[in-house]
């Protein structure tokens, strides 16, 4: 299952903590196909149907089921840039392959 490090789960609550934000928003990782290796990260209010939810410390993170699958072994890790960007980057767990970039949000 897709684990997120200290610094997503900030980053993560930030976004999705803002005064208008229902409260279970969280941001949702999307996959067009098992052979797209292009990810989405969106914020939204809610889970869609099918969505796996990873909860930690107050972040949430909605998996769409073929994104679901895709990161079963990965770390979100994410990052705030001197602009105030923020990039996300999913890791292997401990144990697994190299890195691979996820677009920033």
């Amino acid at each position: 299952m897709l684990t997120l490090t200290e610094n997503a789960t900030l980053v993560i609550k930030s976004i999705t903590g803002i005064d208008s934000a229902p409260d279970g928003a969280g941001v949702r990782i999307s996959q067009d196909s098992p052979a797209s290796q292009a990810l989405a990260i969106t914020t939204t209010e809610a889970p869609q149907p099918g969505d796996q939810v990873v909860e930690d410390n107050g972040a949430r993170v909605f998996l769409e089921e073929v994104a679901a699958q895709t990161l079963d072994d990965k770390v979100l890790d994410a990052a705030v840039d001197e602009q105030g960007g923020v990039e996300f980057l999913l890791v292997p767990q401990p144990g697994q392959g190299r890195e691979n970039g996820v677009a920033p949000v």
